[in-house]
This record gives structure tokens, sequence and C-alpha cells, in this order.
């Protein structure tokens, strides 16, 4: 349990976070984007994920995965026994844990209180926690349109039209983590490699398990057939994957059909989603294969992507298997670009949204504010066009299928939602990496959020603005290594802070003990948005930013070795002072085992 620092300037008290071992299950993949929290927690699961603590990770090569033996079995068969269910392994994943199969499917709550249980039982359990189904966030309209507002109009637009002068995405690979793809006359040429990572054959909707065959056969499902009578109704095949990849590279200049923002980038098809959605543990080793991770059982990539796509996700606090499959991908230098979510809620209620290390994207509507359906709150990162089609001309136009069931004609469809956000920002990333291929996945969501643009209609907590896609690019071109300036201690206080004058400043500095607190000053002009980037290396350093009054304006305390980023914006007419603190909270300290960089950009 991480115990929390004071987030007041100058005050050491603590005080307990709460654990939480699993969340919400779920959302049926062909349930659709908008449905009601309270729906989200009646879903149920029939796994569980468990993790030994002698299994071990994927790294240059496979999982190591813990020998479950006799002993091992038995306290499974107690732990399941308490809950009327009978449990048996099924197959291991690149993370190192184990995925349990059920006997009966019962709510995420269930299985939280079974995990809890089994992990009182055997202490050589390192976690254990339900296998969430995740479920893709749209809206789908068959209203057709013949312009996409959504990549040049001045106020709601992404300014793709702008950037592709300087990029194209040429040489980018990016990897679409969804319902598979079908093929499609603006996505020829332009879909390499791929997997379907979906185990379970009632999900899979193909015959079979895991395969080579990345491709949709759709996931059309009966009023009912997801269980605790979702879906309401019968659901046509959403063909989700195919319009979220139209968006991100669909062939442009070709006289036909519609563009795509990084349009000389190509797709990598993930597939993880059929009827009723998919399961945390297949998006995990997907999420690991994709960045050229190795899973076990399955031929290597030969097309690792450097930016991941996840325009799906569902209910409750990011769970353990999700962010170290994240963290796997970042290692490796992949960034993580996922949807926010679609509830009108608070993102940090959605997973995996509110996991760290990912940059979140919120949605906007034609005129710049925030869409009616978008989450927001503190975890999201930027905002990119979403639609609302509620008037049809302003949704997402993207490709798509026209059938109902089993797959038909190309076609193109408007939708609306997150979803449809996160490729446009995707797209600008593999613009940007095209540029410089050296970017980390701190970098880009450091410059995603430093240069985008301010809303022009009222999108209260949506990061930092909508996604300039020309400025972005022009940051990634005029990428250099950057100002850089030595800590002065003593900077223990508002009073005693480090003046940081230059946007683009790298901060080397050190935390010398444990109670040691480093404050940093920067004056943001009026109407700019300081991006504050925390690099602890191994170690377990806290973010925080304040006002002139000591108000604390944002905040990160992600675990140890996790990057800490905080985004705030001076919403007055006139420069004011911002002070950035570093915190410790575990790990080295002193002038060499507790060094640490901040990057501040403004």
């Amino acid at each position: 349990m991480k115990l929390k620092h004071s987030t007041y300037p100058a005050v050491l008290g603590v005080f307990a976070a709460a654990v939480v071992i699993g969340g919400p299950l779920t959302a049926n993949a062909a349930v659709p984007e908008f449905q009601a929290t309270v729906e989200a927690q009646t879903m149920h699961t029939d796994r569980m994920i468990v993790k030994y603590k002698d299994s071990k990770p994927a790294g240059k090569g496979a999982a190591k995965h813990a020998a479950v033996g006799k002993d091992r079995e038995a306290i499974l068969n107690r732990a399941g026994q308490q809950f009327g269910l009978s449990m048996k392994l099924s197959h291991g994943i690149a993370t190192g844990a184990h995925v349990m199969k059920l006997n009966k499917r019962m709510s995420v709550a269930e299985v939280q209180a079974l995990a809890r249980d089994l992990m009182e039982r055997d202490p050589n359990v390192e976690y254990a926690e339900p296998d969430r189904i995740m479920q893709k966030l749209f809206t789908p309209n068959d209203t057709r349109y013949n312009e996409q507002w959504h990549y040049f109009e001045a106020t709601g637009g992404l300014r793709a039209n702008l950037a592709w002068d300087k990029s194209t995405g040429t040489g980018v690979r990016v990897a679409v983590i969804d319902t598979g793809y079908r093929p499609h006359a603006d996505l020829s040429g332009k879909i390499v490699g791929g997997y379907d990572f979906i185990t379970d054959t009632f999900i899979s909707n193909d015959g079979n398990g895991r395969d080579s065959d990345a491709s949709d056969p759709g996931d059309r499902v009966l009023a009912g057939e997801c269980g605790g009578g979702q879906p309401t109704q019968t659901q046509n095949s959403s063909w989700h994957g195919t319009h979220v990849a139209g968006t991100i590279a669909a062939a442009t200049n070709n006289g036909a059909g519609v563009a795509g923002v990084a349009y000389g980038a190509t797709v990598v098809p993930v597939r993880v989603l059929g009827k009723c959605g998919g399961y945390t543990s297949d998006i995990a080793d997907a999420i690991i294969w994709s960045s050229g991770g190795t899973v076990s059982g399955v031929p290597a990539n030969a097309y690792p992507a450097k930016v991941i796509n996840m325009s799906l996700g569902g209910g409750g606090a990011c769970d353990t298997t999700s962010q170290n499959a994240i963290n796997s991908a970042r290692s490796r230098g992949t960034v993580v670009i996922v949807a926010a979510g679609n509830e009108n809620q608070n993102a940090s209620n959605s997973n995996p949204a509110n996991c760290a290390g990912v940059v979140t994207v919120a949605a906007t509507n034609r005129s710049g504010g925030r869409a009616w359906y978008s989450n927001y709150g503190t975890v999201v990162d930027v905002a990119a066009p979403g639609g609302d089609t509620s008037v049809a001309a302003n949704g997402i136009l993207s490709t798509l299928n026209a059938g109902t069931g089993a797959p038909g004609a190309d076609n193109y469809a408007f939708f609306q939602g997150t979803s449809m956000a996160t490729p446009h920002v995707a797209g600008v990333a593999a613009l940007m990496l095209s540029k410089k291929s050296t970017l980390t996945p701190d970098q880009i969501e450091s410059m995603l959020k430093s240069t985008a643009r301010a809303f022009p209609a009222t999108c209260t907590s949506c990061g930092s603005g909508i996604v300039d896609a020309n400025a972005a690019v022009d940051a990634a071109i005029g990428t250099t290594t950057g100002t850089t300036l030595a800590e002065t201690e003593s900077n223990n206080t508002l009073g005693t802070a480090d003046p940081v004058a230059t946007s683009g400043t790298t901060v080397n500095a050190n935390l010398g003990s444990t109670t040691d607190t480093d404050y940093f000053v920067v004056q943001l002009p009026a109407g700019k948005t300081l991006n504050s980037v925390l690099t602890p290396g191994t170690k377990d350093y806290d973010l925080y930013v304040y006002n002139s009054a000591g108000t604390q304006l944002g905040k990160s305390e992600n675990g140890a070795g996790s990057v800490d980023t905080v985004n705030v914006t001076n919403t007055g007419s006139t420069t004011s002072a911002r002070y950035v603190r570093v915190v410790y909270y575990s790990g080295g300290t002193g002038s060499t085992s507790g060094t640490y960089t901040l990057k501040l950009t403004w």
C-alpha cells in the first residue's frame, strides 16, 4: 500500500491510500459507447489473473511462469470452494502471470473477493485480480458525409492539413489494438502483419483461438447473448477497428474515399475485441507483442510498432496486469495512446485511461468544446476531435464495412466518441516520429501537450488543449538537447525555489535525504500551459505544482520507476508564478543514488 504525501507545501503528514485489486468489469464489445456506469458494474467474468512471486515477465526472452504444483492447486481449490466454484489453469501471459478459468461467470466484485481470499491463503501470490472484459468506445451513425472537418477546420479541427507538407508518417507503424480489420479499398497497402490474440472461441467468432489472422469476422450479438441480460437488443457488427485504422492511415490523394491523419504510415492490426468484448489478459499480451515484446506461443512480431492506439476501455482502477504491459511497451520506446471513455464522468474511473504512462485523450465537438459524452479529469492529457452525431455532419467520417453480421462491401460511416479522438492523436504521434524517430514516449507526450492549442469553447478538465498536428510536427523537427540547469540548494521552500526561465529546460537535481524537497519556479505567461515531467530513474519520487499562494494545482504520484507528469494552465490575463515541487517517497537519496531530471516546458 502506498502512503501518499501531503499535497500542501512544507507539510509532512501522510494518509493511507486505498488498495484496489480490480474494478468494475467491462463493457461488452457490442454495447454502445455511452452505456450507463451502473450497467458496466453489473458485468461478469469467468477468468482471473494470478501472478506468483517466482514468475518473471518477458524481457529479452519469453516470460517465466511459475509451476502450479499440487500445493498451489490445493490452495486454489480451497479458495474456489469458498465461492462454490472450481478453477483451472488456462494459460500464461507475457507479464509472467497465469490466467485461471472459472467454471462459472461471476460479478467482478465476486472475483475481486476470490482474488483477495487467494492472496490471503497463499503468500507466494504477488497479485490476483479479475480478468476484466474491455469494450470498444463508440456510437455508430450510418449517415454519409463528404468532408472531414476534423482535420482542417480552424475552430475544431486537428490542423493536419498544415502538417502534411512536412510529414505524412512515412516509415512509422501504428498498432491498432481493437476488433481487427476488414480489407478496404482505402486501406489497400496500409495493413502490415498483425495477430488475433482472442483466446475465447465465443468472443473470437471465427471458430478458433489465437492465430495470425487479424481480420474481423464481425461482432454481431443477439439480445442477452453476453449474459446478465446484455445487450438489451440485438446489435450489428461494429467494424470498429476498421474505422479507427482509417482515421490513422487511410490512403490519401488516391481520388476516392477519405484521408488518414498519417497516411504515409502503416497499421499493424491486433485483434483483442470480439463478441461481447475482450479480456484484459489478451489485451495485455497484445500490448507487449505489438511493441516487440515476447509472448509465449506467439511468433515474434515482424512489424513492431512505435505507436499503440487503444480505443477501448472499462471501469475501475488501472489493474496491475494492464499497467505492467504498458510499462513493458514503454520500455521498448512505444508510446501508448488511449481513449478517456464516454460516460461523461471523471476519467479516473476508466481503465486504461487512468493507467500511468499513457496519453489519455478526451473528445471535442465541431465547436472545439467538450463533446457531451467525453470523460474528463486530471488524468486526461489532451483532447482531439471526437464528433457529435446529434447533427450528422458533425461526426467523424472513416472507413467501414456494410455488413450487419458477416462482412459485406466497403463503405464509410460517421462515428462519434473518444474512440474516434484517440486515432487522431495516434496519427499525429506517427507524423512526429516520421520526422524524428528517436523521440521517446515521454517526449511525444510532452510535445503533444505543450503544442496543443487553447480550447475555443468550454472544455473543462480536458487536458492541455486540442492537439495541433502542425505545431506538434514543428516541435518534433526542432527537437534539440535543450537547455540544462543544475539545481541550487537550498531550495526547500517556495521562497527559495530555483527559477527556471527558459521553456524546454531540463533540470539536473537530486534529493539529498528522505526529508529533502525541491522547489522550482516558472513565471508562466497568460494562456500558456506548463508541462512538468519528472524522471526519477528506479526511485519513487512524486511531483506537485502550486500557485504563489501555495494552493495545489496538480499532482502525480506514480510508483517506483514511473515518470510523473503534471500540466497546469495559466487561465488568467497576466503572467503568474507556478511552483514545481519534487518530493521523496522511496528509493535512493544523495548526489549519486538520489538523482532525477525535471523537464519544464510551456
